[in-house]
């Protein structure tokens, strides 16, 4: 049985799209495993830290696509700034397309297994830095790593944090902590 690949455009058309978290890529729609109960703990305690920043309508979570060279992505956590805040209002889904300005950060929680580190820590990086994301943040709980990376020049620069270093943010400099607090949220070690 051959399959027809979808374009970007047909994926983008569809009206009734799958049931489950799910990405586009390379023609394909692609079910997202389920988050483990560690990584939605994670995203959850981030996002009520960044909510002390930022306002809620600019924080996205595992719910708005982000349209990237080609592929659309569904981010962990994303802040997205006034301008993309009041794009997303005017459109008739929660996908943020290519014409619309980038968001400000977006955050992934790596979840175990080489597919997604190959996803979150090389094609992403690389999909992210084209589409202009000024800061993307890796938080790998199996290596109790956090990698920031920020666009200088069209590339991103690695800054790689583990234990007690502390996490701040070149966009939101009032964020602050360390990663142990950041990837072990209820203080378990």
């Amino acid at each position: 049985m051959i399959s027809t690949k979808l374009t970007l455009a047909d994926y983008l058309s569809l009206e009734d799209g799958p049931e489950s978290r799910c990405e586009f890529v390379d023609g394909e729609i692609v079910e997202l495993p389920p988050e483990s109960p560690q990584n939605n703990l994670i995203s959850l305690f981030l996002l009520s830290q960044l909510l002390q920043q930022v306002s809620l309508r600019w924080l996205r979570r595992m719910d708005t696509q982000l349209v990237v060279t080609g592929r659309v992505r569904l981010p962990d956590l994303m802040v997205l700034g006034e301008p993309l805040a009041e794009a997303l209002e005017n459109a008739g889904r929660s996908t943020i397309a290519e014409e619309m300005p980038a968001p400000l950060l977006v955050v992934e929680v790596v979840s175990p297994g080489k597919v997604n580190e190959d996803r979150d820590y090389r094609y992403q990086r690389s999909e992210y830095a084209a589409r202009g994301i000024g800061e993307y943040w890796i938080l790998d709980p199996s290596r109790d790593r956090v990698t920031v990376l920020t666009l200088v020049d069209g590339l991103y620069e690695a800054q790689e944090l583990t234990g007690s270093d502390t996490l701040t943010s070149p966009r939101f400099p009032e964020f602050s902590m360390t990663v142990a607090q950041l990837l072990n949220p209820c203080g378990s070690a």
